[in-house]
């Protein structure tokens, strides 16, 4: 848990939420207890909460005493190691329940009180910590060695002090840090012109809909626009909305060229050889994984292909046009589950899985672990927060008696077991897991949960809906996100290999990539002009850099491993509690590669497009009864 990572937690701990998405739900006092989280396995009062503050805020200073003194001996280092992370975990404890209980009903002032007081002192930790990272950096990796050697404790250690002494041939003078430091003020200045042109200030095209509505195509109107049932509504749709970022290709051209030169001058000066092994190198990531990728992807292109044909016929289009991918394949079909009908459900859907690890589900059931119900002012949406090391993670849901809910509870009761086993089995400074495996877990019990659903549905009906819905998320994550990794790269290439980069140039980049996938010239899927400019619809390409891949890969190796576990059994579900256990105790790739699925090798993408494929066989076969 890098200083980072502490930095960003309490940031996002003192966000309010003011919107609930549901004005005519209950008030929380009118919810049995069960159906609501218990924090009191974490203070039994705010007046204990207060305490444990009130106890952060006064190890600071002497935190802040060891300054300049990290390398003086082995026993210095272990106690201001131990005291650091001593002082990391009672605060992420604290966060996980100021944050919890403000999100309960975000218009209580007490509540978001906590937030306040808790962001005061994180930012306190926050600046008395700036010294840690590099002083530790700048302990010679000899001596570094010799301290490990005369205290075995400090392995506990290990992970945090090797990422950052891995760091050091990418570190530069004190003097050139401030310098690259201070332009930290415009880092992120091409993000901010995107969001405020592209949500504010860039006129919203306006249509009539063949039912006489008039819809203003804002980005989330079009989004939920896109899926009409009339095809020239959908015409009208798309060719509208994307012209209408065409109309601006220069400028958004020149803001996203701004930001990926801005990628190079960061990774450049600090001795990377490409920006890509810089943005993979906070989780050691070598870059074959990224490139490993979009290569085995586009081998796999022939599967997508398969599923254009299978959407051209159920839609019953002579010719599949781009604009038709979000129709949804098969009709909606209302399955409803109450809560408790939705915990039997994943308890059974998870029975591939370890006995202990059901038995830890159904804990997180009978001990007030989640939070069901949507009440008023309660914050929308759904997550889970693993970071109160020494109690037990927590999941925030607004259950609304549909398959939804019921897909997202076991989604984030796989993040839940994650978290709950990496901390039973990991110290507290290797507790947390890399965005790279993150995903994995949530989407094993997701994968889990669809076959069961599927093997005891009561329709076609319903078996075509759960296969198609399935379907539409491979094509969207894996072929679709792939996609925009491919165009990252290609964007950053070209700037790093001093070639020029403008508006024109970026469509037709992007133009080319979406033909190739989508089989525009073999004739799967007409991609029509206009959807040249889409790049210019897409924030993550300028407010991260390389993340899109992660979504992609995440699927793809929590596919190869529920296949594992449905098609090996016991074996399967033993390497994979090695990234459930592992937590940070090792760098993400080795991690799943212990698992039993090598990140470099073909064998994921090849048991996720068999599933793909098998998933296509069952619909088939539906549809030729």
């Amino acid at each position: 848990m890098t200083k980072q990572k502490l930095v960003l937690f309490y940031v996002l701990v003192t966000i309010t939420v003011i919107t609930s998405a549901f004005p005519q739900s209950p008030q929380r006092k009118d919810v049995p207890d069960k159906y609501k989280w218990n924090l009191a396995d974490m203070y039994a009062t705010t007046a204990d909460w207060q305490a444990d503050i009130k106890k952060v805020e006064g190890s600071i200073n002497d935190f802040a005493s060891y300054k300049g003194k990290l390398g003086e001996n082995s026993q210095t280092l272990l106690n201001a190691l131990n005291s650091y992370f001593g002082l990391l975990k009672t605060f992420y404890k604290a966060g996980t329940y100021a944050g919890n209980l403000s999100n309960e009903d975000v218009r209580l002032s007490e509540n978001q009180a906590l937030r306040q007081q808790l962001s005061s002192v994180g930012t306190k930790l926050g600046e008395t910590a700036a010294f840690f990272e590099p002083e530790i950096l700048a302990i010679p990796k000899e001596k570094i060695e010799k301290f490990f050697q005369e205290k075995p404790e400090l392995s506990t250690y290990s992970m945090y002090i090797d990422n950052i002494q891995r760091l050091r041939p990418h570190t530069l003078t004190e003097a050139e840090e401030k310098i690259l430091a201070s332009f930290g003020l415009i880092a992120g200045n091409q993000n901010n012109v995107y969001s405020i042109f592209a949500d504010g200030e860039k006129p919203n095209p306006k249509i009539t809909l063949s039912d006489g509505k008039k819809v203003e195509l804002s980005p989330a109107e079009y989004t939920r626009v896109r899926t009409v049932e009339n095809r020239e509504d959908r015409i009208k749709v798309f060719e509208t909305f994307f012209n209408s970022y065409g109309d601006f290709k220069n400028t958004l051209g020149a803001n996203l060229v701004g930001k990926v030169k801005k990628d190079w001058v960061y990774a450049k000066n600090r001795q990377y050889a490409s920006s890509l092994e810089y943005a993979l190198n906070g989780d050691n990531l070598p870059t074959t994984v990224y490139t490993t990728l979009i290569e085995q992807v586009n081998k796999s292109l022939p599967t997508l292909h398969r599923f254009l044909e299978l959407k051209k016929r159920m839609l019953g289009v002579d010719e599949l046009h781009y604009y038709d991918l979000y129709t949804s394949l098969v009709k909606k079909v209302d399955l409803a589950f109450t809560v408790e009908q939705g915990q039997q459900a994943i308890l059974d859907a998870l029975k591939p899985m370890k006995s202990e690890y059901l038995s830890t589900v159904k804990k997180s059931f009978d001990n007030r672990w989640i939070d069901f119900i949507p009440t008023e002012g309660k914050r929308s949406g759904a997550y889970s927060n693993g970071s109160a090391y020494d109690v037990h993670p927590y999941i925030l849901m607004n259950w609304n008696d549909d398959y939804e809910s019921l897909s997202t509870l076991a989604h984030e009761l796989g993040h839940t077991m994650h978290s709950f086993y990496s901390n039973a089995n990991q110290p507290f400074a290797k507790s947390d897991y890399a965005t790279f495996v993150a995903e994995i877990a949530s989407t094993i019990n997701e994968t889990l949960l669809n076959n069961y659903m599927v093997a005891n549905v009561k329709s076609d009906e319903e078996k075509l809906f759960l296969l198609g819905s399935y379907l539409d998320l491979l094509r969207t994550t894996i072929f679709r996100q792939t996609s925009f990794a491919e165009f990252e790269l290609e964007i950053h290439k070209r700037i790093e290999q001093g070639k020029p980069l403008t508006g024109d140039d970026l469509c037709n980049i992007y133009y080319d990539i979406v033909k190739k996938y989508y089989g525009h010239d073999a004739g799967y899927c007409v991609v029509d002009p206009y959807i040249q400019y889409e790049w210019s619809y897409i924030p993550h390409f300028l407010g991260y850099t390389y993340y899109v891949f992660q979504y992609s890969t995440s699927l793809i190796y929590a596919t190869a491993f529920a296949e594992k576990i449905v098609n090996e059994g016991t074996p399967a579900v033993d390497n994979f509690y090695k990234i459930l256990n592992g937590g940070g105790s090792k760098y993400a790739a080795e991690l799943i590669k212990d698992a039993g699925i090598d990140p470099l090798s073909s064998e994921p993408f090849e048991l996720t497009m068999k599933k793909m494929n098998k998933v296509m066989d069952e619909i088939e076969e539906i549809l030729n009864k």
